[in-house]
């Protein structure tokens, strides 16, 4: 395993982080001795990282992951998620200390080292999917303030954010100087988090917000590095599929095939090449990987070693990009 600086935090990452999600769902969707593996299988390899959330299985993979890490004996860096939805509005400070403690009670823990917001940032509350405004993050008895009650409890360290939402919010969450690390969206289907699309790409443009992440000294962990599975050739219609506007799983199904097609397996698996894409980015702190089975670790972890995609291989992805993966 390699490492790399996790933004200001001073914390030295493992370059795969272990997504207990819904997307794999290894530690909550296999059985019991599946998921033990599994979690020991990442710990033995140099994962240090572990991320969950309270929605994930509705409290069942933190649940798990509090009975697993206390079997294997194990203390990873452990970051969960709270979800303010627009019923929370009216006492957000309350709901997070609720939720902060409930985790906590599920993860049999007395702190994690990251809390995160898990809910999308817009102009105006509800554009997107329940999305909450950014006066709501920062404003007075906002997210913010509710974070700073936990940190000040001694119940985390560092603060994030799923960077979901209109570019312009998750930009200015960037630069507000309060949080530590972002969860970013960027991938071979959609790069625009980490450098410059043509006008009028059809997928959502994040705005090169890795660079200015790493400009800020805010880690980043990348979500959806395979597409929600796309980029393996599993074409997702579930919830966690249509997250990032224009990456639906039939979208993102048809860029994967183009990509597949014009690559092939020169550069290892479908999956393997989007985890070293994903890493080519130096503003990228790890990359976060959910499993589904345990030969998916293997393949993830042996990527790492795999270093940079070839000059022909970019060459070959700058062109579906200016494109917008035209056939033509």
């Amino acid at each position: 395993m390699k490492y790399r600086k996790f933004g200001s935090t001073g914390i030295d990452i493992s370059e795969i982080v272990f997504g207990a999600g819904a997307v794999g769902g290894v530690v909550f969707q296999t059985d019991r001795d599946t998921r033990i593996e599994a979690v020991r299988r990442g710990l033995d390899y140099g994962i240090n990282w572990i991320d969950t959330a309270a929605s994930y299985g509705d409290g069942q993979s933190e649940e798990n992951l509090g009975w697993i890490l206390k079997e294997l004996d194990a203390d990873p860096y452990l970051s969960t998620k709270v979800r303010i939805g627009l019923e929370h509005l009216g006492d957000i400070t309350s709901e997070i200390q609720r939720s902060m403690e409930a985790s906590l009670q599920r993860l049999q823990r007395e702190r994690v080292n990251l809390f995160q917001l898990h809910t999308a940032v817009t102009n105006e509350r509800g554009t997107m999917r329940g999305s909450i405004s950014l006066d709501d993050v920062l404003g007075d008895n906002g997210v913010i303030a509710g974070f700073e009650r936990l940190r000040e409890q001694g119940l985390c360290d560092f603060f994030g954010f799923t960077g979901f939402g209109d570019t312009n919010c998750i930009h200015q969450m960037i630069e507000s100087g309060h949080f530590d690390s972002v969860q970013t969206y960027h991938n071979l289907l959609n790069p625009s988090a980490g450098r410059p699309v043509p006008d009028g790409f059809s997928a959502h443009d994040y705005g090169n917000m890795i660079g200015l992440a790493q400009e800020r000294g805010v880690g980043i962990l990348n979500i959806r590095v395979l597409a929600a599975g796309a980029v393996a050739g599993v074409q997702n219609t579930g919830p966690a599929a249509g997250l990032s506007p224009g990456s639906g799983g039939e979208a993102d199904f048809l860029r994967a095939q183009k990509v597949n097609a014009a690559l092939g397996d020169q550069e290892g698996t479908p999956a393997q090449t989007a985890i070293r894409f994903a890493l080519m980015n130096p503003g990228v702190s790890g990359a976060l990987v959910g499993f589904g089975q345990l030969d998916h670790i293997d393949e993830a972890v042996a990527a790492v070693d795999m270093g940079p995609l070839s000059d022909d291989v970019m060459k070959q992805l700058d062109a579906l990009y200016a494109s917008d993966f035209s056939t033509a």
